[in-house]
């Protein structure tokens, strides 16, 4: 199921991504050749406040992907709505203050990005972040979103979102050119109000009668931003990297050629976050199903988590590597003449970027499925050599001995080397087979031994029930359980899941049933986790409780839960997932 699954939302995150991106694009192409290069420059100067607010959404986003996955691995929706709560909360507060801080320190800012006082370009600037900073709430609010409803499962509706974001922010965009003549003010104006089509419609979500997320504010607990914290610092970590490199190679592209260089450089980097866009899709799937298979001891998963993230990351990569490489001239035309200089400096960066496109990706995957597995600091240390330490050294030797060829060598050379410390690193602390998936998997010791007393079983028809009913109870009496606790895991077993089989499967959809058994200390808990028909047996049995029905019915719910000391249910990325505790 973890590979079907692993399919079905990698496809929606990289779409998701990969629009988002693109209105960005759209913005880069528009500016270069309607408003020239000097707006472009702009652009670029403004890149830095731009991914300050993108590092506190992504900062609250990969929190809440840690903390939900860890929840609904445990099947804990109460500690996902105090998520929900407390995320939207502070998404509120720091955009009040983020918004306030570049209205009314708006002259200093441009000028300490780089722009020239007094210059077109820095008018342009303060232009450019007035226009965008007006929706920076809604920026944010766009980022938090895309978790929680790729967390319920909302792929259709996550996809509509930002579809319809991009088909504004085009159209807007134009419309300021050609129409209302607002220049840069105009182009970040746009982006606000294309973040709010999406935010509209994935809010509706959100009023829906079964939406899994409840916010309250005495829901606001302090132990639940620490968590958060914790969960996105490695991201904060990554983006202030990625700041701090775009600092450092404006300065250096404007030491060695001026504008014209710094607008290149915006072209690449424009369009290379399209190109980051397959990378960041599977890594952000990966983050949330590692969380979700380590919070349950489930080693086979984690396996399967990371020959997907790899196969996906070198067969897509390497597909849009070569599309990159032929089209970058034409790519890089969309934004300047083909026969001007920055034209000629942009398609050579381009050409370098795309061939780190799949070690890239990899390093991407592997960063956030490391956090997710609970080695945070060695995340947060990929981030860095990733992001800043690598790129930057060779930026600041090779940039400034060779001028523009050197800054673009950064890519290549800073994933290369990032892939190697990864790869040293994981041997070392594994103590497997250099290059082996087992040194990549990574798990510590103290958790191959938690889940040696661990058995999985895949359910497709009523006979695998069966089967699946006499294998659990050998798995128990393997284990040293006694014959009641054997002979109620499998009851359980054969209840629940024939139950689903009958009322949950679908003819026309490709259903399966994974229960996984584990045996902790003295107890036994069933993990029953099924792609059927939404249905929550707790819930339905609350609602006949101390009513007067047939006693006849419901037989086999009853006797189970009667059976049972916890019972947790939840529905998640398009699965039914039910604990027991015997």
């Amino acid at each position: 199921m973890i590979k079907k699954l692993f399919k079905k939302m990698v496809l929606s995150q990289i779409l998701s991504a990969m629009t988002v991106a693109l209105c960005l694009l759209i913005d880069s192409i528009i500016i270069g050749r309607c408003l020239g290069v000097r707006s472009m420059a702009a652009y670029g100067f403004a890149n830095p406040v731009l991914l300050a607010f993108a590092a506190f959404g992504s900062f609250l986003s990969t929190g809440i992907q840690v903390v939900c996955a860890k929840a609904l691995g445990n099947g804990d929706e109460e500690e996902v709505s105090n998520c929900f709560s407390y995320s939207v909360t502070v998404a509120a507060v720091f955009s009040a203050i983020g918004v306030f801080l570049v209205v009314f320190l708006n002259d200093p800012l441009v000028e300490l990005l780089g722009a020239k006082p007094g210059s077109n370009v820095f008018h342009k600037t303060k232009d450019y972040l007035m226009g965008f900073v007006l929706g920076a709430p809604l920026f944010i609010a766009a980022q938090i979103l895309v978790p929680y409803l790729q967390m319920a499962g909302e792929r259709i509706r996550l996809v509509i979102a930002v579809l319809s974001m991009a088909v504004v922010n085009v159209t807007l965009d134009l419309m300021n050119v050609y129409v209302f003549k607002g220049g840069m003010f105009g182009i970040g104006l746009a982006s606000t109000i294309s973040y709010l089509t999406a935010v509209i419609i994935g809010v509706s979500y959100f009023f829906k009668k079964n939406c899994i997320y409840k916010y309250s504010l005495k829901r606001l607990k302090g132990k639940m931003l620490r968590k958060l914290a914790v969960g996105g610092v490695p991201t904060v970590i990554n983006q202030l990297s990625l700041v701090l490199i775009v600092f450092i190679i404006n300065n250096v592209m404007a030491k060695n050629g001026g504008s014209i260089s710094v607008a290149a450089y915006s072209i690449v980097s424009t369009i290379a976050t399209v190109g980051y866009c397959i990378g960041n899709g599977i890594s952000e799937v990966s983050l949330i199903l590692a969380g979700m298979a380590y919070s349950e001891s489930d080693s086979g998963a984690l396996n399967e988590i990371v020959e997907k993230q790899n196969d996906y990351a070198v067969k897509l990569n390497l597909i849009a590597m070569i599309l990159m490489v032929l089209a970058a001239p034409f790519l890089v035309s969309l934004f300047v003449d083909e026969n001007r200089y920055t034209a000629k400096i942009a398609v050579k960066g381009l050409r370098l970027f795309a061939i780190c496109l799949v070690p890239c990706s990899v390093n991407a995957a592997f960063k956030k499925y490391y956090q997710a597995i609970g080695m945070r600091h060695f995340s947060e240390s990929i981030s860095v050599v990733q992001n800043l330490l690598f790129p930057g050294l060779v930026v600041l030797t090779l940039g400034n001995i060779i001028g523009t060829n050197g800054v673009w060598l950064n890519y290549i050379i800073g994933e290369t080397l990032s892939f190697l410390y990864i790869t040293v690193a994981v041997h070392v602390f594994s103590k497997k087979k250099l290059f082996s998936k087992e040194s990549y998997v990574c798990v510590p010791q103290e958790f191959e031994k938690n889940v040696e007393n661990s058995e999985e079983f895949k359910i497709f028809t009523k006979e695998d029930v069966e089967k699946a009913s006499v294998a659990a109870h050998d798995f128990c009496v393997r284990n040293g359980m006694d014959k009641k606790t054997a002979n109620y895991t499998a009851l359980c077993i054969e209840e629940m899941t024939m139950n689903i089989v009958e009322h949950g499967f679908s003819k026309f959809n490709d259903n399966e049933i994974d229960v996984r058994l584990i045996k902790s200390h003295d107890k036994m808990i069933i993990r029953i986790r099924d792609n059927g028909k939404s249905f929550d047996p707790v819930k339905f049995l609350k609602m006949y409780k101390g009513k007067a029905v047939d006693p006849t019915k419901n037989i086999g719910i009853n006797m189970i839960f009667s059976l049972v000391k916890n019972v947790n249910y939840i529905n998640t990325l398009g699965l039914n997932s039910l604990m027991l505790e015997l």
